[in-house]
C-alpha cells in the first residue's frame, strides 16, 4: 500500500466543554483522503492537552500516553475506507482545553509496517464558538498627538526638553576609552541585528549627528544623562552599560521622529536624566519545550537589551528535552535533545514524527553569552532538578535506584522524572555537569529548578525511603511508601511542602547548594527550594511564581526573591479567557494593560521588601508552535513588564506606553494579528 504524504489524512478537533449535565469531551475525527483503505493504523497526536490514561475513551483505544504525547487505535479489525472518517472521543482529560492552541497541534499515523504518515491538522474548534482564532501581535497604532513628545520605552525618571530640529540621518558617536567605545560598538551592533536598513550608526559625511559619551563617577550603575545643545548630543554614565542605555534611548528617539514626525520630535535642548527603579529586570526563556536556534536567542537577547532587561534566565533542561552540549556525557544531548516516532521521547507538543530538536554546542553558548554582556544582559541557566528530569534520566538511567518499584507522575504527565536524593551516582554526576556549566556562564548564578516535584517522588524507591528513615523517622519513611502510584494534579507547591520528598528535596539541595557555594556561585530556584528552610539563604535566591502574597511570605523568611507570578508574569498565558486566543490558562490570564498595571509589592512590608530583587516574566513555551503564536503572547507584555522594571511606579501610565508601544513591532519584526 502506498500513501501520498502531506495530504493522505486530515485531523479535525472539537472541544466541548462542561455544561450542566453534559460532560466535557475531546473529539479527534480522522479522515482518509488517499485512493486506499487502510487499517493496523494508529494515530499519533501530540498536545499540549493531556487524555488521562484512565479517560473514558470512545470509538478507540488509548494504546500509549506520555504526557501530552497520545496514541490512539481503532477498534480490532477496523477499516478506514478511502474517504471515510474515524471519530474517537476521551472523556476525561488531565489537562483539559480552554484555548485553540490546547488541542492537537501535530498529528501523525503510524501503520502496522512501522512507517509513519504526516497528517494535516485543523486548529481545534469549540463547541458554540466560531470567533476567528487570533495569532500575532496586537500592535496599538501610534496615535497622531501622543501625551509625550519623545517615543522612549521604558519611560524615564526626568525628560526634560523643548524645541524640534530635523530629524538627523542617523547617529555619529564619538567615544573615547575602553568602556566608551565598547558602548559606541554594542550599540551599533544593537541596531544593525535589530533594523540593519535604517543606518542608525553613520558617520558627520553622511549626515549623522554628533554623540560625544564621556564617563563620570557620580552614576548609578545604570543610570545616564543625555544632554541636548548646540546640534550636538552628550550622553554621561559610570559605565559601559549606562552609555549603552543613554544611546538606546537616543536612538528610540531617533525612530520615533524619523517614523512618526507628525507624533514626535528629536528635541533642540534640554535633558533626560534617567536610572532603573529595579535592579533585576529579567525574562525567561523556556528552550526544552519548544528549541530556540542559536541566531533566534541572539536576537531575541537584542530585543531585550532594547528594552532595557538584563537579566536572562535561560531553562535549558526540562522533561521534555536537555539542551545543553556537556562533555562528560554526551548522551544527554544525543538522546535528550531530540523526539521523533520511535526515539527515547516521542513527538510532544507539536513535534511530529520526523527526529527534530537541538541543542546549544559549547561554541554557540559562549557566543550568546557574550552578546549578552555586550549588551548589558547577565545569563542565568537553568538545569532544572531533582524534578523535571525525564530527559535527563532516558540519557543517564543509571541514576535510578535499580529495586525502584511502581510509579508515580508528575502534573504534565511524566513517570518517574525525579533524580534519586539517595544515590551517591546523583551527586557524582550532578557535579561534574554544574563544573561544565559553570565555566560556560561567568556571571556565578546557577539556577537548579526544584521545582514541582511529585508528593510520590522516590516512595518505590528503597534507597530513598531508607535515607528518608535516616532523616525523618521511620514513621515518615513509611507514610511516604503509600503515595506509590500518587499522580500528582495541579500545578502548585503546597501539596508537597511538609512531605516525605519534600525532605528528601531539602537534602539534595542543601547539598548542591553547598557544592555551588564553594565554586563561588550563588543558587537560584523556584520558590519551592524553600521547603525545608534548609538552603543557605545569604548564598541563594527565589523566584515566586504562584502568587505576589507567598513571595512576600517567602521575603518575610529571609529570601531573595525575584517576582514572576503565574497568573500575569507568565507569557505563556493567554492574553484573555476567550477560546480564540492563544496559551494556556492554568495559571490564568493576563492582557497588556494588567500586566503593566501590576504591582509586584502590593501589600509587603518594608522589612520584606529589602529581600526584593526584582521582576522577571517567564516564556514558557507548551503552546508556541509558531511565531505568530509567540508573537501573540510575548509582544507587548514584554514590554510592559520592562517598564515596570524601570520606570518609577508613580511614572507610569498606561494611555502613554499605550501610545510608544506602537513604534515597537517595527523594531522586532514580528507578525501582526489579522
Amino acid at each position: 500500500m502506498t500513501i501520498q504524504p502531506k495530504s493522505a489524512f486530515r485531523l479535525q478537533t472539537h472541544w466541548t466543554p462542561a455544561v450542566g449535565g453534559e460532560s466535557l469531551a475531546y473529539s479527534l475525527t480522522l479522515t482518509n483522503l488517499s485512493a486506499k483503505p487502510v487499517s493496523g493504523f494508529k494515530l499519533c497526536v501530540s498536545g499540549p492537552a493531556r487524555i488521562d490514561p484512565a479517560a473514558a475513551v470512545e470509538g478507540g483505544v488509548l494504546t500509549a500516553r506520555l504526557s501530552n504525547h497520545s496514541e490512539l487505535s481503532p477498534p480490532e479489525g477496523f477499516v478506514l475506507e478511502s474517504g471515510a472518517s474515524w471519530t474517537v472521543t476521551a472523556r476525561g482529560l488531565s489537562y483539559p482545553l480552554r484555548h485553540w492552541t490546547d488541542g492537537a497541534n501535530t498529528a501523525y499515523v503510524a501503520l502496522a509496517d512501522g512507517t509513519t504518515v504526516p497528517v494535516s491538522v485543523a486548529p481545534t474548534q469549540a463547541k458554540g464558538d466560531n470567533a476567528p482564532l487570533k495569532r500575532g501581535a496586537e500592535i496599538y497604532p501610534v496615535p497622531h498627538v501622543a501625551p509625550v513628545p519623545v517615543s522612549i520605552v521604558p519611560w524615564p525618571n526626568s525628560v526634560s526638553v523643548s524645541g524640534r530640529v530635523a530629524v538627523p540621518q542617523g547617529l555619529a558617536i564619538e567615544a573615547k576609552g575602553e568602556e566608551a567605545t565598547a558602548a559606541a560598538s554594542a550599540f551599533a551592533e544593537l541596531v544593525e541585528g535589530l533594523f540593519p536598513v535604517e543606518g542608525i550608526v553613520r558617520p558627520e559625511g553622511e549626515g549623522g549627528l554628533p554623540v560625544s559619551l564621556a564617563l563620570a563617577d557620580d552614576f548609578a550603575p545604570e543610570a545616564y544623562v543625555i544632554r541636548f545643545a548646540g546640534g550636538r548630543v552628550m550622553i554621561s554614565a559610570a559605565t559601559r552599560t549606562g552609555l549603552l542605555y543613554g544611546l538606546i534611548t537616543l536612538g528610540q528617539i531617533l525612530r520615533g521622529a524619523r517614523h512618526h514626525p507628525e507624533t514626535f520630535l528629536f528635541p533642540l535642548e534640554g535633558e533626560i536624566k534617567d536610572e532603573p527603579s529595579l535592579g533585576w529586570r529579567g525574562t525567561h526563556l523556556d528552550v526544552a519545550r519548544q528549541f530556540y536556534g542559536t541566531a533566534e536567542v541572539s536576537r531575541f537577547l537584542k530585543i531585550l537589551a532594547w528594552n532595557k532587561l538584563n537579566r536572562f534566565h535561560w531553562h535549558l533542561s526540562d522533561d521534555e528535552a536537555w539542551r545543553l552540549e556537556i562533555d562528560a556525557y554526551p548522551e544527554l544531548t544525543r538522546i535528550g535533545a531530540w523526539r521523533g516516532h520511535g526515539l527515547p521521547l516521542p513527538p510532544l507538543l507539536g513535534s511530529g514524527p520526523e527526529r527534530a530538536g537541538g541543542y546549544y554546542s559549547k561554541a554557540s553558548v559562549r557566543e550568546i553569552v557574550a552578546l549578552a554582556g555586550r549588551v548589558g544582559i547577565q545569563v542565568i541557566p537553568e538545569i532544572d532538578v531533582p524534578g523535571h528530569c525525564y530527559a535527563m534520566l532516558l540519557a543517564i538511567p543509571e541514576l535510578r535506584d535499580p529495586a525502584e518499584h511502581g510509579d508515580y507522575y508528575s502534573v504534565q504527565g511524566f513517570p518517574n522524572n525525579c533524580l534519586n536524593p539517595a544515590r551517591e551516582e546523583t551527586y557524582r554526576v550532578l557535579e561534574t555537569i554544574l563544573d561544565e556549566v559553570i565555566e560556560l556562564f561567568p556571571y556565578k548564578r546557577i539556577h537548579v529548578g526544584a521545582d514541582e516535584v511529585p508528593i510520590g517522588a522516590w516512595s518505590g524507591s528503597p534507597e530513598a525511603l531508607a535515607r528518608l528513615a535516616e532523616l525523618a523517622g521511620t514513621d515518615v519513611a513509611a507514610a511516604h511508601a503509600k503515595r506509590l502510584n500518587v499522580v500528582t494534579n495541579h500545578h502548585g507547591a503546597d501539596e508537597i511542602d511538609g512531605s516525605g520528598a519534600a525532605v528528601l528535596q531539602a537534602q539534595f539541595l542543601a547539598r548542591i547548594q553547598k557544592f555551588l557555594a564553594l565554586r563561588g556561585c550563588i543558587t537560584g530556584g523556584w520558590e519551592e527550594a524553600a521547603h525545608g528552610d534548609i538552603i543557605d539563604k545569604e548564598k541563594s535566591f527565589l523566584n515566586g511564581w504562584r502568587s505576589v502574597e507567598v513571595s512576600a511570605a517567602l521575603a518575610g523568611r529571609g529570601y531573595d526573591i525575584v517576582v514572576c507570578p503565574g497568573q500575569v508574569y507568565y507569557l505563556d498565558m493567554a492574553n484573555s479567557p476567550a477560546w480564540s486566543e492563544p496559551g494556556a490558562a492554568w495559571a490564568g490570564w493576563s492582557e497588556p494593560q494588567t500586566l503593566y498595571e501590576f504591582d509586584p509589592v502590593e501589600g509587603w512590608t518594608e522589612q520584606q521588601k529589602k529581600h526584593f530583587l526584582g521582576i522577571q516574566s517567564c516564556i514558557w513555551s507548551e503552546p508556541m508552535t509558531d511565531r505568530g503564536v509567540f508573537d501573540r503572547l510575548v509582544f507587548p507584555r514584554i514590554s510592559a513588564l520592562a517598564e515596570t522594571g524601570w520606570t518609577r511606579p508613580e511614572r507610569k501610565s498606561w494611555e502613554r506606553f499605550k501610545a510608544l508601544a506602537g513604534l515597537m513591532p517595527i523594531l522586532y519584526g514580528i507578525t501582526a494579528a489579522a
